[in-house]
């Protein structure tokens, strides 16, 4: 078991949890962002998904347990090698260069991270951590993003997650031994199609709520 030790408190192991968590999380938003899509459905079937949700007990209980610990060795971890590089660097270059494939989404990810980290308790503590006895989900989403506020917070939200999770995706895969010439072109591809996906697919849904729905 040294071994197994050895290897996740090390750099690359920290890597590989963070690249490991990370994936789930995406897969998550997949799922999550298909759910959503019943809102376009109206107050029925957006009820009706709730209710199915709902209806699956212990295994949404063991779900969410799950995301959370996913998420607690997501943060962790980031932090921690966040830490490890500002020390290691306690004078930053003079000159920031995108050399070495660096781009905005991996120069700002730690700040990023930070940021969904925050909105994701503002996003539960709106819509999860809610007296749910006298109103309905679909009323809750309603009323929330009548609120130009509420509109614009979470679309900007949501660039925010574009950007983080389209440097994530690629990163993630590279981390776990993809980094190919045969392979990485794809890769890439299909993080900046996430991305977007990400911010025009959820950061619709406020926009559509509050002009149309």
């Amino acid at each position: 078991m040294n071994w197994f030790y050895h290897t996740l408190t090390a750099s690359i192991g920290k890597k590989m949890l963070m690249a490991l968590t990370g994936l789930c999380f995406c897969s998550f938003l997949v799922v999550h962002f298909i759910g959503n899509l019943t809102l376009f459905g109206g107050e029925s079937a957006f009820a009706a998904y709730a209710e199915k949700l709902h209806s699956l007990g212990a295994f949404i209980t063991v779900a969410e347990l799950s995301l959370l610990l996913m998420a607690l060795i997501h943060v962790t971890t980031g932090v921690t090698l966040f830490y490890q590089n500002i020390t290691a660097r306690p004078v930053r270059y003079s000159v920031n260069k995108t050399a070495g494939g660096r781009t905005l989404g991996s120069r700002t990810a730690p700040y990023t991270g930070f940021i969904l980290f925050a909105f994701i308790i503002y996003h539960l503590l709106n819509f999860h951590f809610v007296d749910k006895t006298d109103r309905g989900i679909y009323l809750i989403v309603s009323e929330t993003f009548a609120k130009p506020g509420y509109v614009l917070i979470y679309v900007c939200a949501m660039i925010i997650a574009a950007l983080h999770v389209r440097h994530g995706f690629w990163s993630a895969f590279q981390t776990l031994g993809a980094n190919h010439p045969k392979y990485m072109p794809l890769i890439m591809t299909v993080s900046i199609l996430f991305g977007l996906v990400i911010a025009l697919g959820f950061g619709f849904i406020p926009i559509y709520i509050f002009f149309i729905a």
